[in-house]
């Protein structure tokens, strides 16, 4: 019997990734103390524009990742609205990151990538 799963999306940059990859793209890296929030996206667009227009500006490079979560564990967060209606998020607090990837389904998967490349 499989379980529900819903694809989301996280636009990251090269460092980020790099650590998604010693994972064996199973798991996102902890959050920073700065960082009280994991932000996965509702949509590829969205996940685009940030790795686009944020990423690339702030670390040289951006990259879109893809992946299925179980609807159960989502379940009990609401989508957030971060500006216009097409920006859809979840706001995972960074204390639940470890539950988040043990919800992951299969891989992270990189679907995009935007300036340099130092992901290697």
């Amino acid at each position: 019997m499989s379980q529900a799963t819903v694809t989301l999306w996280r636009p990251v940059g090269p460092k980020e990734l790099e650590l998604i990859k010693a994972s064996g793209m199973r798991e996102f890296p902890p959050r920073l103390p700065d960082q009280p929030i994991f932000y996965p996206v509702l949509t590829e667009a969205y996940a685009t524009q940030i790795a686009r227009d944020w990423n690339v500006p702030a670390s040289g490079s951006g990259f879109v990742t893809r992946f299925d979560v179980l609807r159960s564990f989502l379940d009990r967060y609401r989508i957030e609205h971060a500006g216009s209606k097409a920006h859809l998020e979840y706001w995972i607090p960074a204390e639940d990151l470890t539950d988040f990837n043990k919800a992951i389904v299969g891989q992270i998967q990189v679907t995009a990538s935007f300036g340099k490349d130092d992901a290697g």
